[in-house]
C-alpha cells in the first residue's frame, strides 16, 4: 500500500523547491555581475611591488622586488611590468612590502646620488651648524634662524621645520638602506663643522640665500611629530 503525502509535506516540498530555484537564481544572477564586472576591469596584468621594506634612499635591487597581478584598470599609473624597469634605481620615499612600485617613487635614471633623492619641484640648499656630529639624521626636521647685525641686530625665523636630506660631515652609522653618496669627503677639514642640506621650495632657497649672505645663521631641530 503506497503511503499518501499529506497536505502539509506537499506544502513544504513545494516550498523547499521554490527556495533553491530563487537560489539558484541568485548565485546565477551574481556570477553574471561578478563576470561583467571583471570584463570592465580588463585583463590581468603583471605589476612590480616591493617584497620587502624599502626605505628612502635606497638603491632597488631586484631580490627586493616580485610580480604580482592586477587588472588592469586597477593598476596605478607608472605602474612596473618588468623588474628589470625598477630595479638599480633609487627610492624617491619609503616603500612598504606589498605596495606598488611606480614612477614617481622613483628616481630618475642616471641622476646624482643628492639629485636622485630631491622630490620634483624641491632643491637641496647647505646650511652649515655649529650642531654636533650625530645631533641630526636624514629625515629630521630644523628650523633655520638668521641673526642680522648691520642695523638693528635681530633674529628672524627664515624656514621652519623643513627636512633634512643628508647631513654632510657625518661619521657615524648611516639609516638602514640609505646610500653612500662619497660626499662626507667634502666636510674633512672643516674644523668639526657639520652642513646639512636641507630640502627646500624655490622661496625658501631664495630666503636662504640672502640670509647666508647677510646674517649668521643658526639651527634648531624640531620636535617629532607625534604618531597618528
Amino acid at each position: 500500500m503506497r503511503r499518501r503525502w499529506s497536505r502539509s509535506s506537499k506544502r513544504y516540498l513545494a516550498s523547499s523547491i521554490v527556495l533553491a530555484l530563487l537560489a539558484g537564481i541568485s548565485i546565477h544572477s551574481y556570477l553574471v555581475r561578478l563576470a561583467s564586472a571583471a570584463a570592465a576591469a580588463g585583463p590581468r596584468v603583471p605589476m612590480v611591488i616591493a617584497a620587502t621594506p624599502i626605505r628612502r634612499g635606497a638603491k632597488l635591487a631586484s631580490g627586493q622586488l616580485r610580480l604580482s597581478s592586477i587588472p588592469r584598470a586597477y593598476a596605478p599609473p607608472g605602474s612596473f611590468t618588468r623588474i628589470g624597469q625598477a630595479s638599480g634605481r633609487v627610492a624617491l620615499a619609503d616603500l612598504a612590502s606589498g605596495e606598488a612600485v611606480t614612477e614617481t617613487r622613483l628616481a630618475r635614471v642616471r641622476a646624482g646620488p643628492v639629485a636622485s633623492l630631491i622630490p620634483e619641484g624641491l632643491r637641496a640648499f647647505a646650511v652649515p651648524t655649529t650642531l654636533p656630529l650625530g645631533a641630526v639624521q636624514p629625515g629630521d626636521r630644523v628650523d633655520v634662524l638668521a641673526t642680522f647685525n648691520s642695523g638693528t641686530p635681530h633674529t628672524e625665523e627664515v624656514v621652519t621645520e623643513v627636512e633634512v636630506l643628508f647631513v654632510l660631515g657625518q661619521t657615524g652609522p648611516r639609516p638602514p638602506g640609505t646610500q653612500d653618496t662619497g660626499l662626507d669627503a667634502l666636510a674633512e677639514g672643516g674644523g668639526g663643522q657639520t652642513t646639512l642640506l636641507l630640502l627646500v621650495g624655490p622661496d625658501q632657497e631664495g630666503r636662504l640665500a640672502f640670509a647666508r649672505a647677510f646674517a649668521s645663521l643658526e639651527v634648531a631641530i624640531a620636535p617629532m611629530e607625534a604618531p597618528p
